[in-house]
């Protein structure tokens, strides 16, 4: 049964957030944008659109990949594999011209159907951009491609051994880049100053999870209101808050893993964090946890920590998405269904958007959701309490990786190409 607690003060400080944010334009610096929350507050946004249809440009990519591109003003990075190199791109946002190719690492795994070494997304604060590989190569370069400092958080850290590669993306803050690195070798939490790459501090992560279970897709996210911040981590059976000081451990929650315990409950959506809530995912149908961002200790199962849970149908990959007091979750076959954010009651049942596997997280902007197939075909549907469909839009192309959105552009990262696509542009340049 669905557990409820009252959350009046959150209803009200996430839509004065909303508000505020939709006043002005934004860009999309790391993965799931500026609040690593999946939302825009970008408008005049096509719902409609194809490799014909309001395209203003493809940019053909050197391999295959999952990684979201980031955008800040006239510039879109991307990472990628280019034959035996990984590499980050640059490319022009106005034209889609490719500025510049910087190589970061040496391939040294094959890929499988699900990633590639690529597959963390990069991050900018404007001024510079960082990338991360999955064989530890990290690299700082500076808008017009010099390198800064490279290193390998592996001589630091031990192997990032995840079966189906790390693919977890740093959170850029105030300078810092912060980064889990949750997989069976061991698990790890560091801050790394921007500018150096040097360490700023570091904490093993510890967890009682069993084989599968050690190894995380997610990434971390952050917690913001007027009162609080902090780093939040998710994997290994658990999210963990942690001081963005020293990393020290706020508070931690079980209730992923529960009933009889599955030794392949690896953790790959992210949670999202909006005042006063902090939605959390499991894996393979498991719960869905509506967490209060108060908690110390381990709150695992403590009913007064808990603003709702919901005992099962979390998404698999897909992140979850929380827009004006609404919980989107899309599972990774393709269903889409709506939570009320104060009391976690269901606004509709599952409903399809497309019959197809998702790998990418939805996001949202001017009052549309972008849902996207691996297989190319990206779904429109209405925000609000009632599920309405308004386009469904085949690229022609598989694709992985979430959308970006900034400057009135969606950012499509297929395998094959970077697609723009603005509102009434006619075809492809």
């Amino acid at each position: 049964m669905l557990r409820r607690r009252s959350l009046f003060t959150l209803a009200t400080t996430v839509l004065a957030f909303s508000l505020t944010s939709a006043a002005q334009a934004e860009n999309w610096p790391q993965w799931r944008g500026e609040r690593l929350d999946g939302v825009s507050s970008e408008k005049n946004l096509p719902a409609r659109f194809g490799p014909n249809e309001n395209v203003a440009w493809r940019a053909p990519l050197p391999g295959r990949g999952g990684a979201t591109p980031v955008v800040w003003a006239n510039r879109v990075f991307v990472s990628s594999v280019d034959g035996k190199d990984l590499v980050l791109l640059a490319f022009d946002t106005a034209s889609g011209k490719e500025l510049w190719k910087r190589v970061v690492g040496t391939v040294d795994k094959r890929a499988s159907d699900e990633g590639d070494q690529a597959s963390p997304s990069p991050s900018t604060d404007g001024n510079h951009v960082w990338v991360l590989m999955s064989t530890g190569d990290m690299a700082c370069f500076d808008f017009n491609g010099k390198e800064i400092w490279k290193k390998d958080i592996e001589d630091d850290y031990g192997r990032l051994n995840n079966d189906y590669f790390f693919a977890s993306s740093p959170v850029v803050h105030d300078g810092r880049l912060y980064i889990q690195m949750i997989r069976r070798g061991g698990a790890h939490v560091a801050a790394l100053d921007g500018a150096t790459g040097k360490e700023i501090w570091a904490i093993e992560r510890p967890s009682d999870a069993r084989d599968e279970c050690k190894d995380s897709y997610a990434s971390p996210v952050l917690y913001r209101d007027n009162e609080r911040e902090f780093l939040i981590t998710h994997g290994a059976d658990y999210t963990i808050g942690h001081s963005l000081k020293d990393g020290s451990e706020l508070w931690r929650s079980g209730g992923l893993n529960v009933g009889t315990y599955s030794r392949t409950l690896r953790l790959v959506a992210s949670p999202v964090a909006v005042p006063g809530l902090i939605v959390v995912p499991s894996a393979k149908g498991r719960p869905v946890l509506g967490l209060k961002p108060t908690g110390k200790g381990n709150i695992t199962g403590q009913e007064e920590h808990h603003h709702w849970v919901r005992p099962e149908g979390t998404p698999d990959v897909p992140s979850p998405l929380v827009v004006d007091g609404i919980v989107y979750l899309c599972r990774e076959g393709g269903t889409f269904y709506a939570l009320d954010a104060k009391t976690g009651e269901e606004l509709y049942p599952e409903q399809r958007a497309h019959g197809y596997k998702h790998r990418a997280s939805p996001v949202y902007a001017d009052g549309k959701i972008y849902v996207t197939g691996r297989d190319g075909m990206v779904t429109v549907v209405k925000a609000g309490p009632k599920f309405e469909k308004l386009a469904s839009n085949n690229m022609g192309e598989p694709i992985s990786a979430s959308p970006a959105i900034s400057n009135g552009t969606i950012y499509l990262r297929s395998f094959e190409a970077l697609y723009a696509i603005r509102a009434n542009e006619q075809a492809a340049k």
